[in-house]
């Protein structure tokens, strides 16, 4: 991807796991590459006074055989396509733990 892209986001877990990802989710093929020519591409600001340490994001991965077949972008719609068909479910557990957890507030205020 193009690091110098002010879209860029690199982040290293604890664990050692780096994720590198477009910001404006324009990068279908992330981490390898962002499609040519991006139109949300915006040069980062020149620098204006920083002064850099040694730690750099760790460089970006090696691109697996087989991306220009369009095969890394249909997996990643087709996993964003699962995660949205489950969000009403997931939306109304969580609003009827809510609404459970407010009827008993009902028998338990102070009164004034």
């Amino acid at each position: 991807m193009r690091q110098e892209c002010k879209n860029f986001e690199s982040r290293t877990y604890a664990n050692g796991e780096t994720v590198q990802k477009c910001n404006i989710d324009l990068a279908p093929d992330a981490p390898w590459r962002c499609p040519e020519p991006c139109t949300g591409f915006e040069r980062r600001m020149i620098d204006g006074g920083w002064t850099y340490g040694s730690l750099r994001p760790p460089s970006t991965p090696e691109e697996p055989p087989g991306l220009d077949d369009g095969s890394a972008a249909a997996i990643l719609d087709e996993a964003e396509d699962i995660i949205n068909s489950i969000v009403p479910e997931v939306l109304a557990e969580v609003q009827a733990e809510a609404q459970r957890k407010r009827g008993f507030g009902r028998f338990f205020r102070r009164r004034r």
